[in-house]
């Protein structure tokens, strides 16, 4: 069997032993969509079916009953290898986190680890000091609906509100109120809508009583470092979190152009989740020591915006 099929047949190994794709993807760091294609890919490169749902969960179908505890069998030596090689990795960290996160909070960062640090390379998003070793993710973070496991350190929610350039926001504050963003490209940020409490420009406007035709059309973007590369070129107006833009907005490169209390919490968070055995290595444990502080440091920042609004969480 091709080497390319050791995943897939990885997640279907993990899939039968936890019982779901769910289980599966929540070892693997994956989605369930993600365990599900591997394992189909696997019976479609066979020609059979490999797991059957039932009541209980997933079970294995005749055709693979056969083979199953061999296959149990294989992936615990690759366990036992994998966690022989482990101890031989020295200071390296191997990180997986959101691409903005990375880019616009973590990288400006850390710096003043690796000051304090030196000998700790890094490996984030496949990309670094060192080569990523596939399965072996240390740390993860993402943001979502917060999770209560004692794996997970809340990093920080964040909050939203409008944001532009220094000059947009001169254009519209000689403005009536009412109108002042009428005729202004709004650009539609989708890094946040997935959270329930994080407003679009169209719910926004709405409640401030603000009138702009058309208030959902305008350029959408995945990711916030390209909308704020069309902020800073003076190209519209976004509705953002401001945790991710704190550096410019305390050097004046961004400017809030509405009322701190017209800003939201995001009920999604920002969270890190570090693997019980990663967290045996001391690098590690200063990692996520320093990580935390610094987000202290961003939750405290923010804090000082949200004074003026009903309520901080």
């Amino acid at each position: 069997m091709a080497l390319s099929h050791l995943k897939s047949l990885q997640a279907l190994e993990l899939a039968l032993r936890l019982g779901s794709l769910q289980a599966a993807a929540n070892a693997l760091w994956i989605t369930p969509a993600a365990v599900g294609q591997r394992i189909k890919a696997l019976e479609e490169y066979l020609g059979i079916d490999l797991v059957v749902r039932g009541r209980s969960g997933l079970r294995p179908t005749p055709e693979l009953a056969g083979a199953l505890e061999h296959l149990r069998a294989a992936f615990q030596e690759l366990d036992t290898v994998a966690a022989i090689l482990n101890l031989q990795r020295g200071d390296e960290i191997h990180i997986a986190a959101t691409a903005d996160f990375v880019d616009l909070w973590l990288k400006p960062r850390i710096g003043s680890f690796k000051a304090a640090y030196p000998h700790v390379l890094f490996c984030i998003n496949g990309e670094g000091d060192v080569p990523l070793r596939i399965g072996q993710v240390d740390c993860e973070v993402s943001f979502a609906p917060r999770r209560a496991n004692a794996n997970d350190d809340l990093l920080f929610r964040d909050f939203l509100l409008p944001i532009s350039t220094p000059e947009n926001a001169r254009r519209i504050s000689d403005l009536p109120l009412r109108d002042c963003l009428e005729g202004f490209p709004l650009l539609h940020l989708d890094f946040y809508k997935e959270d329930p409490s994080a407003p679009n420009w169209s719910t926004w406007i709405k409640v401030q009583r603000l009138k702009r035709t058309y208030p959902n059309r305008g350029i959408r973007f995945q990711r916030i470092s390209a909308a704020l590369e069309a902020v800073r070129a003076n190209a519209g107006f976004t509705i953002c979190g401001l945790a991710l833009v704190a550096a410019e907005i305390e050097d004046g490169s961004i400017s809030l152009p509405f009322p701190v209390s017209t800003g939201h919490w995001t009920e999604h968070v920002f969270q890190a989740r570090f693997r019980p055995d990663a967290l045996l290595r001391p690098q590690v444990t200063c990692f996520r020591d320093w990580l935390v502080g610094q987000a202290t440091g961003t939750r405290d920042w923010l804090l000082q915006f949200a004074q003026s609004t009903k309520g901080a969480p």
